[in-house]
């Protein structure tokens, strides 16, 4: 059933958001499609409600989510936010929005949800006799250094209980923000405990500004890898995502800027368009970039076996084909001459040898 009370603003780009529209889910019984009524209204017309950011403070029932997933280098994640403010508008976790009955598309980036135990519920699960240590990965959905990192500290929280756990754990991130925790990073990598992945897919200020539009600027990033790297922090950089005819030709850019900033990890992503985010990214391309949508989503094709997204394994990232292939030989060419380690998700090997269960309040000391 569709909706016929469609909203004007989901016609109409909102200024520093990155989806174009607000359809629903794919679990709502109603969908919502966003008709142009012949009423063009300018820019700063106050008949358009401006959307603001709510959040929703819930309770962990569990800390670590697991995968079985072959191509990635963790079996284990930590996640304290739902939803992204930085609004990517390619983010393959939008999805996960439609299971609150929400949308993947602006209610993703503007309706999120804290977990503020979270950090309590994990070290109750390393306590556990049972637990037996591997990397784990911080930010493997959403960013765990979005804009509501700053007020709630939820990251910060449980970089502390991994600390003095000494458990190792690799992170994602697109935000300068990570910077404010280099004291614990930099301890933890004497042990060879943390890798940080900064996330970098253009060096153009412009598209950044569209495509992630609340997320860090290019040049924060390079400069939040050279902080981390002078500390004696591990850091990859994620070429992420590349789309053919958009960015994809920056690679080597991305690639020379980044070890010249101290990268010494790199892996790329070429474009994955699963589920709800197939149809966000046309939108978009179609609002920003419209000579070239027609010559992005035909590459994007050609690489994925004549379909949009291809879940399989070791292929869903890197896409198959001509174009996928010239892709992956670019990067091996641009590693090399840079001096970077082409990387899993995951600069480097971790070690799990300096795990701990810190004494506890009501512990008893060891009697000798």
């Amino acid at each position: 059933m569709v909706d016929a009370f469609a909203l004007r603003d989901q016609v109409l780009p909102k200024k520093g958001r990155g989806a174009v529209s607000n359809a629903a889910g794919r679990f709502e019984p109603l969908a919502r499609h966003a008709v142009d009524d012949g009423w063009h209204l300018g820019e700063d017309d106050q008949a358009l409600p401006k959307l603001r950011t709510e959040v929703t403070v819930e309770r962990a029932k569990s800390a670590l989510t697991r995968n079985s997933s072959p191509d990635i280098a963790f079996d284990r994640s930590l996640n304290p936010y739902r939803g992204c403010e930085h609004g990517c508008v390619y983010c393959y976790a939008r999805p996960s929005h439609a299971y609150m009955n929400l949308s993947p598309g602006l209610d993703f980036e503007s309706k999120l949800f804290v977990k503020k135990d979270l950090a309590q519920v994990l070290e109750a699960e390393l306590r556990k006799p049972s637990y037996k240590p591997a990397p784990v990965m911080l930010g493997a959905n959403t960013d765990p250094y979005q804009p509501l990192e700053r007020e709630h500290r939820v990251t910060r929280d449980l970089l502390e209980v991994l600390h003095r756990f000494r458990h190792p754990v690799m992170i994602v991130t697109k935000s300068h923000a990570i910077t404010r925790d280099v004291d614990i990073l930099a301890d933890m990598a004497k042990d060879n405990l943390v890798s940080v992945g900064i996330s970098l897919c253009t060096l153009d200020g412009e598209l950044a500004r569209t495509l992630e539009p609340r997320a860090a600027t290019p040049a924060r990033r390079l400069d939040a890898m050279r902080i981390l790297a002078e500390a004696g922090v591990p850091v990859t950089v994620l070429a992420a995502p590349l789309v053919p005819t958009l960015n994809d030709h920056e690679l080597e850019a991305i690639l020379a800027a980044s070890a010249k900033a101290g990268a010494s990890g790199a892996k790329y992503i070429l474009l994955r368009l699963p589920r709800e985010v197939k149809d966000l990214f046309r939108e978009w391309l179609q609002t920003h970039v419209p000579h070239k949508a027609k010559r992005v989503m035909s590459l994007l094709r050609q690489s994925r076996g004549g379909q949009l997204y291809v879940s399989d394994f070791n292929a869903r990232m890197t896409g198959t084909g001509v174009h996928a292939q010239l892709l992956g030989r670019r990067f091996d060419l641009a590693c090399k001459k840079n001096g970077l380690i082409p990387a899993k998700l995951g600069a480097c090997i971790l070690s799990t040898k300096a795990f701990q269960r810190p004494l506890d309040m009501g512990d008893q000391f060891i009697l000798f």
